[in-house]
């Protein structure tokens, strides 16, 4: 007999579920979304109807971001915030030009690597991380910098910033019905929060019957943050200086002085000076696994096709997908791997070979990925196919291998040595990638007074030795950073300038390996374990283990390690040469794809 909230779809359990419910227990499918007026794909449905506001009213696709930006820091703050940093990559339509943005804070320039080990009582010799709740860990917030340099550098001038941030202010002054799975995130950090710092109260909820008359929000209940509310009306009556120089800069610098840390003033007003960066994008083109053959699903008959995957350069990692990519079509080059078919996907040689060659490419990202300012090496030297060639060298068809970093120049084969993804296209043909992440939940949970919103601790990145790391802690430096916004585009071999946008995305519904490498609780280990989601045949996950991989397969909650992956795919209709965009929300998480 099912339970009575089942029977009763207008019962208080099925409006309030239970807060430790299990993850995906009744899987339903979802159809792809399509589109001739844009798309926005997010993890929150009241975040994506901000973004799709955006649009009607007159906006492109980075104005759109921006405000999906905003309005996820009110309803998903777990994950993301005007507290952390933020990094896109945009696709203009009528140049056919990627762009790219680094939108990252650096740590306080007044400290160094030996007072941060001393401070945190790291004996000498020892190598270590800072730990994710530690004052230490803050780093300057990038987003509200990112977000009013992506409307000024992106942004279709039609609409004011204060215009793109009225859908977030409107949610979070009058209130909002907190999603299942940030209700979830919410109640995993509220011991954090509390201990954080004296203003947790202002993202906790209101309850005179809980401790300190506050308590995380529960999933379905109405949440408000006027706080937050006014932050973002600061930030769009007076633009970045609103943000670091000002009320919410001195707030910033005094919660952590209160806390130990050493930011000041001028740390942020740096970073108002700085702006955020535009550097070049990265890119692999890829023409494997059958790519150019006119019947392949994807092929849009071009006898010549290639694929091209767009990634921002260091110090994000998305050079870990560029590189992978290419030792895994060096592998197929050199008939290590054959071309798989679609029924082979997430098989035993599928997974083994895939996990390779991300095992290779993040050994070297762990090591050399850093701040481009303070790096020995340009990211065209991960990527060159010659060092691919070699770096390929390393996989063995037949078991799983322990691999350290390669040295860019010379042959490395003998060497042994939680955040929100969003897309948004728009009628214009206009595509953005956007990732805004405060790194763990909740961040450093540190709250400003009067602010709303919660420090990021992406400082615990940082590497405190050995001395000769890359990613080594210095004052002034942004730290190695796991968000990676993606885009592809394709284009043949045969017209140099013949470039189309494939697809905007982040990732999605087939079951998903994860390898923990760059992740906090991973240690000095590289995160040797291969995390596997519950889908995947016993049989391939038994095969993987006989290679010698360590296996482990996640269930319920355990599954949001695989992250929330967003999608757009645009192609053109063969009649009456249309775009349509055609898009999905991963079932992981909250969201959906909304139409424009």
């Amino acid at each position: 007999m099912p339970p009575a909230s089942a029977l009763n779809p207008l019962s208080a359990a099925a409006v309030h579920p239970k807060q430790d419910a299990v993850f995906g227990m009744f899987p339903s499918r979802r159809s792809v979304v399509h589109s001739t007026g844009g798309m926005v794909s997010c993890t929150q449905p009241l975040a994506s109807e901000a973004g799709q506001r955006i649009l009607k009213q007159g906006g492109n696709a980075a104005d759109a971001a921006v405000a999906v930006a905003a309005a996820l820091n009110v309803t998903e703050p777990a994950m993301t915030g005007i507290g952390g940093d933020c990094f896109c990559l945009f696709f203009d339509a009528k140049t056919k030009e990627i762009h790219a943005l680094n939108g990252s804070g650096r740590a306080p320039k007044n400290t160094t690597v030996q007072q941060v080990r001393k401070e945190l009582g790291l004996a000498d010799g020892k190598n270590g991380k800072i730990p994710q709740y530690s004052q230490l860990s803050v780093t300057v917030p990038g987003a509200a910098a990112g977000w009013v340099d992506t409307v000024e550098r992106f942004g279709s001038g039609k609409l004011t910033m204060e215009q793109i941030l009225t859908p977030a202010i409107e949610l979070a002054e009058n209130g909002f019905p907190v999603s299942e799975f940030s209700a979830a995130f919410w109640k995993n950090s509220e011991p954090y929060i509390r201990d954080a710092s004296p203003n947790f109260r202002e993202i906790l909820k209101r309850d005179r019957s809980s401790e300190n008359f506050v308590r995380a929000p529960r999933s379905g209940e109405i949440m408000k943050t006027p706080t937050l509310a006014a932050t973002f009306r600061t930030l769009a009556a007076e633009g970045k200086k609103g943000f670091y120089d000002g009320r919410i800069a001195k707030a910033i610098v005094d919660v952590l002085k209160q806390r130990g840390a050493h930011m000041e003033l001028e740390d942020l007003q740096h970073h108002l000076e700085k702006g955020s960066e535009a550097p070049k994008p990265i890119s692999f083109r890829f023409t494997g696994q059958n790519t150019a053959n006119p019947g392949h699903p994807a092929s849009s008959d071009m006898e010549d096709r290639y694929i091209e995957l767009w990634e921002h350069p260091p110090n994000g990692q998305g050079i870990v997908a560029l590189m992978a990519l290419g030792i895994f079509q060096e592998l197929e080059k050199t008939q290590q791997i054959l071309p798989f078919a679609q029924e082979d996907h997430n098989s035993i040689s599928y997974l083994h070979a895939l996990i390779e060659s991300l095992r290779i490419a993040f050994a070297d990202a762990s090591w050399w990925v850093t701040d481009p300012d303070h790096s020995p090496i340009k990211p065209a030297q991960l990527t060159d196919p010659a060092y691919l060639a070699e770096r390929a060298k390393l996989f063995n068809k037949d078991k799983a291998g322990r691999h350290s970093y390669g040295k860019p120049g010379k042959s490395p084969a003998h060497n042994h040595s939680d955040t929100v993804y969003f897309a948004v296209t728009d009628k214009d043909g206009n595509g953005m990638s956007f990732i805004n992440s405060v790194y763990s939940q909740f961040g450093s949970c540190i709250v400003p007074e009067g602010c709303g919103f919660a420090l990021q601790n992406r400082g615990s990145t940082f590497d405190l030795g050995p001395e000769d790391h890359p990613n080594i802690y210095a004052g002034g430096k942004r730290p190695y950073h796991t968000i990676i916004p993606g885009m592809v585009t394709h284009g043949r071999t045969s017209v140099p300038d013949d470039r189309h946008l494939h697809s905007v995305f982040g990732a999605l519904d087939a079951p998903r390996v994860c390898i923990g490498a760059g992740m906090p609780d991973q240690g000095e280990t590289g995160g040797a374990t291969v995390y596997i989601e519950e889908g995947v045949p016993e049989e391939v996950v038994a095969g993987l283990k006989g290679m010698g991989h360590e296996v482990e397969v996640l269930y319920g909650m355990e599954r949001a390690m695989f992250g929330r992956g967003q999608i757009i795919r645009r192609h053109v209709d063969a009649d009456g040469d249309v775009v349509v965009w055609s898009a999905g929300s991963d079932m992981r998480g909250d969201g959906c794809a909304m139409p424009a």
